[in-house]
């Protein structure tokens, strides 16, 4: 992973060159992002990464689902089956449930609408590469939540007491706020701390928690009704 400071090379892979100009403008707001390779297709994505050397991969590639040819999904699931160093984040116009899933278990990262600004785009960059984690759109989290609120065969339930243990009242405040689907500047907002602090209480939770995805925080709190 690239220390603070350093460029990061990022790739993005859109049939649509409306999308590309839209994505190049708002990563250009952020000189120590390197849009390095860009793609219009699932199968040009491969080509360029087969030809790249190991240490010019980009780190993380923002992948558009709906290509014609290998859609964003397939394309992710052969990239993984050359390189497991790469950290994926699916862009698109859908929040289908089905493409959702289907994206996590190919081995996508996060999951992001295409509408999101500049910001949102470099905090899903931070948020997957300092801390492990999951990027989600709100609207995403929230499809997420609805699904998880189906039944869960045999769950591994911690009464709500036990967070109370284990977080502290700003950590299960942070959590809250999550789970609503919030990304870190806004709970900044909301609870008048720095977005810094809000990062570091996020890695205490999933510390915490064993987990080391907003999606897997959504299910925990969901399963086990932390959030009313």
């Amino acid at each position: 992973m690239e220390s603070k400071g350093e460029h990061i090379r990022i790739g993005l892979v859109e049939d649509n060159r409306v999308n590309q100009g839209s994505f190049v403008q708002k990563v250009s707001q952020f000189p120590h992002l390197d849009l390095s390779l860009v793609a219009s297709s699932g199968r040009e994505y491969l080509e360029k990464l087969k030809g790249l050397p190991g240490n010019n991969y980009p780190s993380v590639v923002f992948m558009d689902i709906q290509m014609p040819g290998l859609n964003g999904i397939e394309t992710i699931k052969l990239a993984k089956a050359h390189s497991q160093t790469i950290h994926y984040i699916v862009l698109t116009v859908f929040e289908d449930e089905d493409n959702i899933f289907e994206a996590i278990k190919a081995g996508a990262s996060g999951y992001l609408l295409k509408h999101e600004d500049y910001y949102s785009l470099n905090e899903a960059i931070n948020e997957v590469l300092e801390y492990g984690g999951s990027p989600l759109s709100p609207a995403i989290a929230r499809k997420t939540l609805q699904l998880l609120s189906k039944p869960q065969s045999s769950p591994e339930e911690l009464n709500p007491s036990i967070i109370e243990t284990l977080l502290t009242e700003r950590e299960r405040e942070v959590l809250v706020n999550m789970v609503n689907g919030y990304d870190a500047k806004r709970i900044a907002e909301i609870i008048c701390i720095s977005t810094l602090t809000v990062r570091k209480h996020i890695a205490n939770i999933y510390n915490k928690l064993h987990v080391n995805s907003k999606a897997q925080v959504i299910s925990l709190a969901h399963r086990n009704k932390w959030i009313k």
